[in-house]
């Protein structure tokens, strides 16, 4: 089915993830010693698409792209930072949230990505404060509307300017008919602790909360004048330093250009290649192992840098997964492979889990786990294949666990000097990837026996054949040479014949069991809500108030409460 879509900006067919500073348009980052000062100064001009301005710090996904690179670069390239202060470079604006004139315009499709990608963004704050000793300080300057707050929220800890005019609000319900749908609900009550008949107050209302009532209320955490703005700035930023665990031994590392060949139906990066069955709605990822062995010191990763091998496959399958996300809407499932040495991934594995106090073998593991994570809220049935000659071992055999579904070949085939197909785990697998709901996902998996966990450690290092992983759990089907190629075929037939509306609303729901985290709850509850009402009339019809906002219009909506 064709989809209507505004055009890029830049005239491409389709939306890149990849940049760098030279190429900013919206953020300007500046160093000094142990903090950070990250100012919002959006391009009114540099949309994404065609057909909107950006103005007063209204951003849209082009926006969240660098701001999410701004992050990734803070943790790489500058170890040395233990705060980091966002504020705005507009006068008497902060942020006025996601552009409205974008949203009104935009398929649903690119709605629900827009949303799940800024939610990932405002996630990664928090993951950088908690697992980097990188707290965030937001300074409020004036208005700070919807997705501004949320911006806001995300921060550890936000000082409000007393002018009489700066103001924080969640306007979406009375102004848009939409939810506050980039974590704004689900920070307000679990982070915040805002009372929940405050919450409600605060939500409806269209003018926002400033002054004594928004620490009152802990819409903020202080309220400073003016005058003495500066001074307060600066000593809370020192404070957040002093307190920071973060280590700032060594120098970071550049973040260079990931290299990428496109054709038309394959795009290959160094460690990952991508084909595209766009007939049949496949798209098949194939993960490399490295040739090499593990450096020697961690000295000798740092000169490495961008191209050590497990940060440089985190990178590639990061950009990959977020490619098929939003320029490949009608791939239903996503075939994941791997190829190499099983002993070489397990070697980097140990490596990094014996040098796990450094800094940057810190934060590769922290990458893995946000890109883990992003697979998990991908919209795709996740597919995992380990063939002879896989490599699924460690922190790839994550994708195994990460599947709805994984097939495992049972021995060799005829004519193939590949070896038989193995798995292996490490230490990793049972702490260092946790999910959104807090758990990993050996945990997840196995919520029924928690004893099955302990089975699975005892193989710890271990190369594990198709008929004792599926004995462990650890696989859904072992298939031998005569069935392999028959029943993943029918398989994949069957999924291509499921709604695939149905289809994400199951996996999204058998992905997470277990506990709920205010993380799990922006993205099952909150999200789903907003995507529901994302295409309700009352918000998206001819006379919803998404399409009737600034026309003088008041919107019509159906009175009837579903």
């Amino acid at each position: 089915m064709a989809r209507v879509e505004r055009k890029l900006a830049n005239g491409c067919d389709r939306i890149e993830f990849s940049t760098d500073p030279t190429r900013y348009r919206h953020w300007k980052l500046s160093v000094e010693g142990e903090i950070a000062t990250l100012l919002m100064d959006v391009d009114e001009n540099g949309g994404l698409f065609e057909g909107y301005q950006l103005k007063l710090n209204s951003y849209d996904l082009g926006v969240d792209i660098e701001l999410a690179d701004v992050l990734q670069r803070l943790r790489f390239e500058h170890p040395s930072v233990k705060v980091l202060v966002l504020r705005s470079a507009k006068n008497r604006v902060f942020c006025a949230g996601a552009n409205i004139r974008m949203l009104a315009g935009s398929s649903h499709a690119h709605k629900v990505n827009f949303c799940k990608f800024t939610n990932e963004t405002r996630n990664a704050f928090e993951d950088a404060s908690q697992f980097s000793g990188l707290p965030t300080i937001c300074v409020i300057n004036g208005t700070a509307a919807g997705g501004g707050y949320e911006l806001a929220l995300a921060a550890d800890h936000i000082i409000l300017v007393d002018d009489g005019s700066a103001s924080v609000a969640l306007p979406e319900v009375p102004l848009l008919a939409v939810l506050p749908g980039t974590g704004g609900l689900t920070r307000l009550t679990d982070k915040r602790k805002v009372r929940r008949d405050r919450a409600d107050v605060f939500c409806t209302t269209e003018e926002g909360v400033k002054g004594k009532r928004a620490v009152e209320w802990r819409l903020v955490d202080e309220i400073v004048p003016s005058t003495r703005l500066e001074k307060v700035v600066a000593e809370r930023a020192e404070e957040f330093a002093q307190g920071s665990p973060r280590l700032a031994e060594g120098s970071g590392i550049a973040l260079e250009p990931l290299e990428r060949h496109r054709s038309p139906d394959v795009i290959e990066y160094e460690h990952v290649s991508v084909a595209l069955d766009r007939v049949g709605r496949l798209a098949s990822l194939t993960l490399k192992a490295s040739d090499k062995d593990p450096p020697a010191t961690m000295e000798d990763v740092v000169a490495l840098g961008a191209s050590f091998w497990p940060l440089r496959l985190a990178r590639e399958l990061d950009d990959a997964i977020l490619d098929i996300r939003n320029n490949e809407f009608e791939i239903a499932a996503i075939l994941f492979k791997s190829s190499g040495a099983s002993e070489k991934v397990l070697a980097y594995d140990a490596f990094l889990e014996n040098h796990r106090e450094h800094w940057l073998a810190r934060e590769i593991r922290l990458l893995w786990k946000r890109v883990l994570k992003r697979l998990d809220m991908t919209s795709r049935t996740i597919v995992a294949l380990v063939e002879p000659g896989s490599c699924f071992a460690g922190t790839l055999a994550e994708i195994i666990l990460a599947a709805d579904r994984s097939y495992m070949f049972v021995g060799e085939r005829e004519g193939d000097n590949r070896a038989p197909a193995r798995i292996a785990l490490a230490e990793c697998n049972f702490a260092s990837y946790p999910m959104s709901n807090g758990l990993t996902r050996l945990q997840t998996r196995f919520l029924a026996d928690p004893a099955d966990v302990e089975r699975a450690r005892a193989k710890l290092g271990e190369l594990i054949d198709a008929e004792e992983a599926q004995d462990l759990g650890l696989i859904t089907f072992a298939l031998d040479d005569i069935d392999w190629d028959d029943e993943i075929r029918v398989f994949l037939e069957e999924r291509r014949s499921f709604s695939p509306d149905s289809l994400t609303g199951l996996e999204a729901n058998l992905r997470f069991a277990g506990p709920e985290t205010m993380e799990s709850k922006i993205f099952a509850r909150l999200t789903a809500w907003q995507n529901w009402i994302f295409q309700r009339p009352n918000a998206v019809g001819e006379e919803g108030a998404l399409r009737r906002y600034g026309t003088g219009q008041k919107p019509v909506f159906d009175p009837a409460r579903v």
